[in-house]
């Protein structure tokens, strides 16, 4: 079965998230990051990181998985999901062949 892409986008809790989270926000933030790592490094994530939108910064990410209910698992296990919430949308990405 072909693989799925899907649009991530981290809205944060607050429009100044990224100028001003706590210590405790940061900490999370940086398991966030390194959670993503993982799965980029596994070829699941292709591309992610933040947007810096004039408007407010926010987190977008493309992630190739088998099934939604895939990518609802990675969300839910995302340590930032606990403090910021994720949207998604499904994508015709184009990528490279493998």
């Amino acid at each position: 079965m072909p693989k799925k892409h899907y649009m991530i986008k981290l809205n944060p809790s607050r429009p100044t998230f990224a100028q001003d989270m706590t210590d405790a926000e940061r900490a999370i933030m940086m398991q966030h990051i390194a959670y993503w790592k993982t799965y980029l490094d596994q070829g699941t994530m292709l591309v992610f990181g933040p947007v810096l939108d004039p408007a407010g910064t926010y987190g977008l990410g493309i992630v190739e998985v088998d099934d939604e209910e895939q990518l609802k698992t990675l969300l839910a296990n995302d340590p930032a999901s606990t403090i910021n919430v994720y949207e998604y949308h499904p994508m015709r990405a184009v990528t490279p062949q493998k």
